[in-house]
């Protein structure tokens, strides 16, 4: 772990409080000068120092040291995830980027199909300039990834689990075996089921990323990342991980990849509530990817939780409490009977991300435009914390009215 100042906290034993006590109490921190539950906001950028010319906190500049805020936000999601440590970034895009950038010069990589679009279009713009090669395989289909880590040597593979926005599930712990044999680290974008529902480094993972723009803050109002490292160590995998961790460490410091005080603060406040927010918006997903499974207007719902759905297996094994909150539906008939369900809803907000309190509509397809591989006649939807009736009448209020326009 970096240096942290356990004086700023409550003598918890490492270990002993539950993930959700870990989240609600946010690591025990207590201010020193007050007492105060919730931090203070520090507004500083640059530290002042003393009359021997050192700095009494340890800090000179935001960039290089960070506050205590940040501390505070990476101990929580380092133990929500049970890592041995974990870094703050401006975005989730930041985070992700980060270990691309930092891996070694003709690095070879194998990633998800599909993958959240903004880091697919990163890697078609960048990793040439990188010197990356790039293999994109289905990482449901585990011959295939197999034969993708021993076609060549890898340094990495790089999994989405649910894979935004046709929630596909890959079996974590197999591409774990699968990528140490090959002498491979395996990171796993775990933004959609967040550790309330899948801890990939207990799976067998050496990185984890988040969004944390999404759930993990839930309030739609900052935009943040996180990276979390698995178990280092001074020789074998741990050293090839040590090594990516510092350098990506380096990485933040010198390009400045780094979250405002401000933001630090709210995304703090919003992982306190992670769990029950996480429980009831799972619970209501599953009741309304339950209601339109089979829907004569529905033609397939995408969601791991449902029986019917090809990844659930897989789901059930790796997923706790819960399957999320993200499912898509497939409307039947011509695509634009999609969109125009979209355009239809009065509850669910036609706008994109996901992970909030508020229940978001969007037609992939027509939001990413040229280049983009999520089907016409999908919606995506990620659920909210409002009523599930009240949900479940806008989108059959919006079916059947796209079904009388198209």
């Amino acid at each position: 772990m970096k240096i942290r100042n356990r004086e700023l906290y409550t003598p918890w034993a490492p270990g002993t409080m539950r993930r959700e006590t870990l989240a609600a109490q946010a690591d025990g921190w207590r201010c020193p000068a007050t007492g105060a539950v919730p931090p203070p906001i520090a507004l500083g950028v640059t530290f002042g120092r003393d009359g021997a010319y050192d700095t009494p906190g340890g800090r000179a500049y935001l960039r290089d040291q960070g506050t205590p805020a940040y501390e505070q936000a990476e101990l929580v999601v380092a133990g929500l995830e049970g890592g041995s440590d974990a870094t703050l970034f401006s975005s989730g895009m930041a985070a992700a980027t980060a270990v691309f950038q930092c891996l070694p010069d003709r690095s070879r990589v194998v990633v998800s199909e599909t993958l959240y679009f903004g880091l697919t279009k990163w890697l078609l713009e960048f990793a040439p300039q990188r010197n990356l090669e790039v293999v994109r395989v289905n990482t449901t289909d585990l011959p295939a990834v197999a034969e993708a880590v021993a076609a060549a040597p890898t340094t990495l593979v790089w999994i989405e689990t649910p894979a935004n926005p046709t929630w596909l599930v890959t079996d974590i712990a197999a591409c774990a075996e699968l990528a140490h044999a090959a002498g491979a680290l395996l990171a796993v974008d775990n933004t959609v089921a967040t550790p309330v529902h899948t801890r990939p480094l207990e799976l067998g993972a050496d990185l984890v990323m988040h969004s944390a723009t999404k759930y993990l803050n839930g309030h739609s109002d900052i935009m943040a990342g996180f990276l979390v490292a698995g178990e280092r160590g001074e020789a074998g995998r741990g050293a090839v991980l040590d090594e990516l961790w510092e350098r990506i460490d380096l990485h933040r410091k010198l390009a400045g990849p780094i979250l405002g005080t401000l933001e630090t603060y709210l995304l703090v406040r919003g992982m306190r509530t992670l769990h029950p927010r996480m429980r009831q918006i799972s619970a209501t997903a599953m009741e309304i990817a339950e209601h339109f499974d089979g829907h004569p207007l529905v033609s397939r719902v995408g969601y791991p939780g449902l029986a019917s759905d090809p990844g659930h297996a897989v789901a059930a094994r790796q997923m706790t409490g819960g399957f999320s909150g993200m499912l898509s539906l497939y409307v039947d008939g011509p695509w634009e009977r999609s969109l125009q369900t979209a355009k239809n809803c009065e509850l669910f907000i036609r706008a994109t991300s996901l992970g909030g309190t508020e229940s978001l509509i969007e037609h992939r397809f027509t939001f990413e435009g040229a280049g983009s591989r999520s089907p016409r006649e999908m919606v995506r939807l990620s659920i909210g914390l409002e009523h599930p009736a009240d949900l479940i009448n806008d989108l059959e209020h919006a079916l059947e009215k796209a079904a009388k326009e198209i």
